[in-house]
C-alpha cells in the first residue's frame, strides 16, 4: 500500500523557523503542501490566505504528500501516542464471566 497523500496537522511550536512567515513564506505549496485549515487558540481559519502570518503554537490541517509532511515536524515535537492503561474494576472481570453448562 503506498502513502502517497493525505491529511495531517503542522504544529508550529514557538522558535520554530515557521514563525513570523507568511504561508507562503513557508514554501509548503512548493512541497505538494496544501495548508486547508489554520487553528489559532480557540479561532478556527478554513482555508487561510497565503498572505497569513503564522504565529507560536498554530496548528496547520494540511493536505499533501505525507512524506513532506513528516519532513516539517520538528524531531523533538513528534512523539508516540501511548495509549492509558488502567486496571478494571473488580465487578467488571464477574461482569463478563460467562457460565458454561453440560
Amino acid at each position: 500500500m503506498s502513502k502517497g497523500y493525505g491529511v495531517s496537522e503542522i504544529y508550529v511550536p514557538e522558535g520554530s523557523k515557521f514563525v513570523g512567515k507568511t504561508i507562503r513564506g513557508t514554501q509548503l505549496y512548493e512541497h505538494d503542501i496544501n495548508v486547508l485549515t489554520l487553528y489559532r487558540g480557540a479561532k478556527v481559519i478554513p482555508n487561510p490566505k497565503p498572505e497569513r502570518v503564522l504565529e507560536p503554537n498554530d496548528k496547520l490541517l494540511c493536505f499533501g504528500k505525507l512524506e513532506a509532511m513528516r519532513g516539517m515536524v520538528p524531531v523533538k515535537t513528534r512523539r508516540r501516542r501511548r495509549p492509558e492503561i488502567s486496571d478494571l474494576p473488580a465487578d467488571a472481570v464477574q461482569a463478563g464471566a460467562v457460565e458454561v453448562s453440560d
